[in-house]
């Protein structure tokens, strides 16, 4: 009966004692440590099978996520670098997306628009920018760039801008850069130089 009853407890810690390795495995790794290993041995039999499945998934799910950081630190890097262009860039530009979102908006184009620039992510271009809509139609049913003069009025002031809308497609889905460049004082001087030319003529005529 003695050794019955040894030889019974000696099955059940074989059968357990992995299965015990194998639940604190599984307690790490739900806790976030993707680098954690059981350990199999020769007489585990199918748990030892199970073990080293186990093992392989965890080493996968560590890849995939390592793989999921840097992706992710690739493209804030991105990210920072396309702001810090677009911060020194002399013309406003807006980036919307296939649904009309604004995705992306430089420092003069919040300027020029007399909003915050980071009130502006996500918001619907139509509401932001109204005066833009006929061109961004254009743009989406044409395979080039779209351009055309539009006049805003923010904050008491008038301006007149030219707008460029160049489409790009990824996946079906077709999003848009939208350049402003303010021309108001070219106009302006350019006013000024024929109002010029037309004085010096007269002046010229009634001498």
């Amino acid at each position: 009966l003695s050794g019955a009853v040894w030889l019974a407890l000696w099955a059940a810690t074989r059968i357990v004692r992995p299965i015990g390795r194998l639940v604190r495995m599984a307690d790490r790794v739900s806790a976030g440590e993707l680098d954690a290993r059981v350990e199999v041995h020769k007489d585990d039999g199918e748990l030892g099978a199970l073990a080293r499945s186990m093992n392989h998934m965890t080493a996968q799910l560590q890849t995939q996520r390592d793989d999921l950081i840097e992706t992710n630190k690739q493209f804030d890097r991105r990210r920072r670098f396309t702001e810090a262009v677009l911060s020194g860039v002399s013309a406003g530009v807006v980036g919307v997306s296939a649904d009309g979102r604004v995705t992306i908006v430089n420092r003069f184009a919040a300027e020029l628009l007399g909003v915050d620039g980071a009130r502006l992510i996500g918001a619907p271009i139509a509401g932001v920018l109204p005066e833009l809509q006929p061109v961004l139609e254009s743009a989406a049913q044409s395979e080039h760039e779209a351009a055309a003069q539009i006049e805003l009025e923010r904050g008491g002031r008038r301006r007149t801008v030219n707008v460029r809308i160049a489409a790009d497609e990824v996946e079906g889905e077709r999003s848009f850069v939208v350049t402003f460049d303010d021309i108001t004082q070219l106009i302006s001087a350019q006013r000024n130089a024929a109002w010029a030319d037309v004085a010096q003529r007269i002046a010229h005529e009634i001498k």
